[in-house]
């Protein structure tokens, strides 16, 4: 029997506590310079390593560095799309997407949970780079710091979406997209740093967008 998937009413204030444990639901909030110092610093250091204990030219270097947040961008939105906003069509698949990204649906401006949890964060990185390693060899020493940079700047950016107001400069269209997805429509703009797979994909929203910033 298919799960029916509840409609979740944006609030503007409060958490949820998600789990009994209270070590769990600890680990479950994180303030958003943890992940973010986490990712800028140790892609710092492999881009470092990159430069000074491989054969790859300064060139190469940058090049696959861009690569990496461009690949970035693929796969925040296609995990957002994918995963994220996986179908519940039993009730397990209705928990997992409840837990990993319907209770920020359901409480946007809850600051502490704009970012997966850094341990949750850090496995995932040390299991891509692992990935990556084994298929492009020293060369995921460039790559990769691109991609974790992407990562971090998305945090950055999803996170000013919800705290800040938007600013009065091209950026704004960034809070406007966000602001589409969480309050108009959830199957719509997937794109969170950047709108191009959106593009691509057909699923940036074609509605009127002159008022939904106001939402965030």
């Amino acid at each position: 029997m298919e799960a029916t998937q509840k409609k979740i009413r944006p609030k503007n204030s409060g958490t949820k506590q998600l789990f009994d444990n209270p070590i769990l639901e600890k680990l479950s909030h994180t303030h958003i310079a943890v992940p973010v110092s986490m990712f800028f610093i140790s892609g710092a250091i492999l881009g470092y390593y990159a430069f000074t204990h491989t054969n790859f030219s300064n060139t190469a270097i940058g090049g696959l560095f861009a690569l990496g947040a461009i690949t970035f961008t693929f796969v925040e939105y296609w995990v957002h799309r994918s995963v994220y906003h996986i179908e519940p069509t039993t009730e397990a698949r209705a928990k997992f997407q409840y837990v990993a990204h319907g209770v920020h649906h359901e409480y946007p401006k809850d600051k502490t949970r704009l970012a997966m949890p850094p341990i949750l964060a850090a496995i995932a990185a040390i299991t891509l780079f692992t990935i990556f390693f084994v298929l492009m060899g020293e060369a995921a020493y460039s790559f990769f710091p691109g991609f974790i940079w992407g990562y971090a700047a998305y945090l950055l950016v999803h996170y000013a979406v919800h705290a800040y107001a938007p600013p009065k400069n091209f950026l704004k269209q960034l809070w406007i997209n966000h602001a589409v997805h969480h309050y108009k429509d959830g199957n719509a703009v997937f794109g969170v740093s950047s709108p191009i797979w959106d593009y691509v994909f057909g699923t940036m929203a074609t509605m009127d967008k002159s008022k939904v910033s106001e939402n965030l």
